[in-house]
């Protein structure tokens, strides 16, 4: 089956590394769909995209199981078929965890973890039917701690754990899962504005690519936890 006939959904896919990875899908055939919590900015993404290729932007809140089915089914109204889930929808809530408010708390976890497993859950049946490929985008921060991370390190050291046991879960039903670990990536992650300043970091172009990657990767092999770095990070 060619690329052409092959979908995906990228959640917070408005801007960032899903927008990023959005337009690499595109280029390679892929008919793709970008999730955002605000249909209009989900929207003014696939017009900005829609030059790659054919793509719609949809309304869905990641925290919500509901929101997360809605979005899976008005794909497969128009597409009849899944082949890519990038499970890309993150926040960053920083800070002490003297400081660190329950609001803040839960709002990492939902939308960082018990996100991923909604759009997972939501999507795991299509999936299934096309042999398709879950692709999450988690963190060095999942692996490594650090102070003022209480909320976010929780997050994605859960993510991480929780990525390679749905593998295992998954990859006797034909579908592959894989997890992205990057680190500094030049987003607007955080607050952050990108900049020139940024030039030293992983591009949003970079992480589409190693999406790309693991898609052309032979069936019979699975880079199942892959972390990325900046390759010279300025001096400390």
């Amino acid at each position: 089956m060619s690329n052409g006939d092959k979908t995906a959904l990228i959640t917070g896919g408005s801007k960032g590394i899903g927008y990023g990875v959005a337009k690499t899908l595109l280029k390679m055939g892929y008919k793709v769909a970008v999730t955002s919590r605000s249909l209009s900015a989900a929207e003014r993404a696939a017009d900005r995209l829609s030059e790659y290729g054919e793509i719609i932007g949809l309304e869905a809140d990641v925290r919500n199981f509901d929101s997360q089915k809605k979005a899976v089914e008005s794909l497969l109204d128009k597409w009849k078929r899944l082949d890519v889930l990038v499970a890309n929808a993150g926040i960053g809530n920083f800070g002490s965890v003297e400081d660190l408010s329950v609001d803040q708390w839960k709002d990492t976890i939902d939308t960082n973890l018990t996100g991923v497993f909604y759009s997972i859950k939501a999507c795991v049946d299509a999936l299934k039917k096309s042999e398709g490929y879950i692709i999450t985008i988690s963190s060095l921060a999942g692996t490594n701690f650090f102070a003022g991370g209480a909320a976010y390190n929780a997050s994605k050291f859960g993510l991480t754990g929780f990525t390679q046991a749905v593998m295992l879960d998954l990859r006797d039903k034909g579908v592959k899962v894989s997890t992205i670990m990057p680190g500094s990536v030049a987003t607007y992650f955080n607050d952050n504005e990108p900049s020139e300043e940024d030039a030293w970091k992983i591009q949003i172009e970079d992480i589409g690519e190693l999406v790309g990657d693991l898609l052309k990767m032979n069936p019979r092999t699975l880079p199942s936890k892959i972390e990325v770095r900046p390759s010279r990070p300025p001096k400390k």
